[in-house]
């Protein structure tokens, strides 16, 4: 067939054979780009031979774009594996070949034109140091032919009208994912569906947390304990696994999404590094709920600089620990049992190197009464979303910890410690943001539907549906960079690199579709008494906890240019 786009501007797909075709020779030009743009940047922030903190610093423009267009690059790579996995399977439907189309369409044209790192910032190939001569890479016929008719408006409204057909499926086209997982899903989507969405927004509203009966249900169905390994009393099941739940709560409501994260974060710190003793004593109780822990980092003058922490822990006589300083940020922290409570325990110390994890054990506390456990207090902090555990500043005053929950026995290796569970935890937060996402496109795609104006369904506009095509476009390729770095970690093989693209883009979709949601509503959308508002506030949050964007993507451009 000839391809002049004709056929892609009626709204069919390209031919099966020649769609993979040219999605997969358009990659290599891609990554070619991206090599000659690391070579430019790496020149640009290289002195002495070595890379440069302040020049990277000085040079933000450059090498954050550097990482978004690597996050770009290795975003089509797993699209294309996706699209190649389905096709194998006898699975690549009209639907998927749509997504796969819009993608590379998309994505090709704004790493030609300009990436958007967030609403009011656009990188482009000229603040990499490349020249518009070096765009030529990106000339080639099957790039061309993609950036010219893969995404138009006539293959996004095809899209809608299929989804519109298809509105009982719990995703827009296959996943993917194996048989096992995919019954892990329709589970908790069930589970969320009957329990989280119908009361999410009144939680919302009154500011209320999760009810205590919906962690116990959550602790039945082993959420709590997914990735403990079974010799622990956890499930031992994998990472995949915590994305797929993660995804399914938080698609109900962030806040019911999220309680596992903490136990997550936990288990891993514990796991990695804690004694034998301290694995055998905390990972069952985790596991089953029986305990319920906080991660207690962040200080009120240090934000993302962890290595300047201020909070201190002096070993009195007994052996023991005694903590005094202010923490900030804390989620969940009154109705939790341990704190995973990181402190400085080397005085002379003023980086990360004096830092040592605690588990330090507290009563949970009541409305009344929230922080009942002597020398510790705290105070709500009142925020736009993200509501279901709640916020709180901490005060520590001689606050009591035995000897014995000093994490691994050892001092000074707290920093250490927590850097190893930055992969799970970014990447249970890029499932967070996909969760997000859908819960976005769940409720603009049915007010599109039902709402009419001027005689028509509002999802009859171009507009609109051309919206709603590419939150379903972009929650799958968020999707699958998210399960990429999920299937590496099950695999034993480091993806702080590949967990920190899928945090990346994966809280830009969830922003981006949560916005364009409440859009689609018009007015409708800023009364609070539409989901929408609720999941608008939930998306913002994404975008900065567990690493802001910025942060992330600084920790990207380090990796790609070490």
């Amino acid at each position: 067939m000839a391809h002049d786009g004709q056929d892609i501007a009626m709204a069919e797909p390209i031919i099966l054979g020649d769609l993979l075709a040219l999605t997969g020779a358009a990659i290599a030009p891609v990554e070619g780009l991206l090599e000659q743009a690391t070579a430019s940047v790496r020149e640009k922030v290289t002195i002495d031979g070595r890379i440069s903190g302040a020049a990277m610093d000085a040079e933000q423009t450059a090498t954050h774009g550097l990482a978004w267009l690597a996050t770009y690059t290795e975003a089509l790579r797993q699209m294309q594996n996706w699209a190649t996995r389905l096709n194998g399977n006898g699975q690549f439907g009209e639907v998927e070949q749509l997504l796969h189309q819009i993608a590379f369409g998309e994505y090709l044209s704004q790493i030609a034109g300009g990436i958007q790192m967030n609403q009011g910032e656009v990188v482009r190939i000229q603040d990499l140091g490349l020249t518009p001569d070096d765009a030529h890479l990106l000339m080639d016929p099957a790039t061309s032919l993609l950036m010219q008719a893969g995404n138009t408006q006539a293959t996004r409204a095809r899209l809608v009208e299929l989804m519109q057909e298809r509105t009982a499926e719990i995703t827009v086209g296959r996943t993917g994912l194996d048989e096992e997982l995919e019954m892990i899903r329709a589970q908790f989507r069930r589970f969320s569906v009957e329990k989280v969405e119908p009361h999410a927004h009144g939680w919302h509203l009154r500011d209320e947390l999760i009810p205590m009966e919906i962690i116990e249900e959550l602790a039945g169905m082993g959420v709590f304990g997914l990735t403990i390994p079974e010799e622990f009393g956890g499930f031992g099941l994998s990472k995949a696994s915590m994305v797929v739940v993660s995804e399914e709560l938080s698609r109900g409501y962030i806040g019911v999404g999220s309680l596992g994260t903490r136990s997550e974060i936990a288990a891993e710190l514990i796991l990695c590094g804690g004694t034998d003793a301290q694995k055998a004593q905390w990972l069952p109780k985790l596991a089953s709920a029986e305990i319920l822990p906080t991660a207690v980092f962040t200080e009120p003058n240090t934000g993302s600089d962890l290595g300047s922490l201020r909070t201190r822990a002096v070993r009195d006589e007994n052996g023991d620990w005694k903590v005094t300083g202010n923490k900030t940020w804390i989620t969940h922290a009154a109705r939790t049992h341990v704190m995973t409570l990181l402190a400085r325990t080397v005085p002379d110390t003023t980086d990360h190197r004096g830092l040592s994890m605690f588990l330090a054990e507290k009563t949970p506390g009541t409305d009344e009464n929230p922080f009942p456990t002597p020398g510790m207090t705290g105070g709500e902090i009142e925020v736009l979303g993200y509501r279901g555990m709640k916020e709180y500043e901490l005060g520590f005053d001689n606050f009591h910890v035995k000897g014995e929950n000093l994490l691994g026995g050892e001092e000074g290796k707290g920093f250490k410690q927590l850097m190893e569970t930055f992969e799970s935890a970014r990447i249970q937060t890029a499932a967070r943001a996909v969760g997000v996402a859908q819960s976005a496109l769940d409720v603009a795609m049915k007010y599109a539907i039902d709402r009419k104006q001027f005689g028509r369904s509002l999802i009859d506009f171009p507009r609109v549906s051309g919206k709603l095509a590419m939150m379903a476009v972009e929650i799958m390729i968020a999707r699958q960079l998210t399960y990429f770095s999920a299937w590496e970690k099950d695999h034993g093989r480091r993806c702080d690199l590949e967990a920190g693209m899928a945090k990346l883009l994966g809280a830009r979709v969830a922003w981006a579709a949560a916005d364009n949601g409440l859009q689609i509503h018009g007015g409708n959308g800023f009364a609070l008494e539409y989901a929408i508002s609720r999941i608008l506030c939930d998306a913002r949050i994404l975008n900065i906890f567990e690493g802001a964007a910025e942060i992330q993507a600084q920790v990207i451009a380090r990796r790609l240019l070490g």
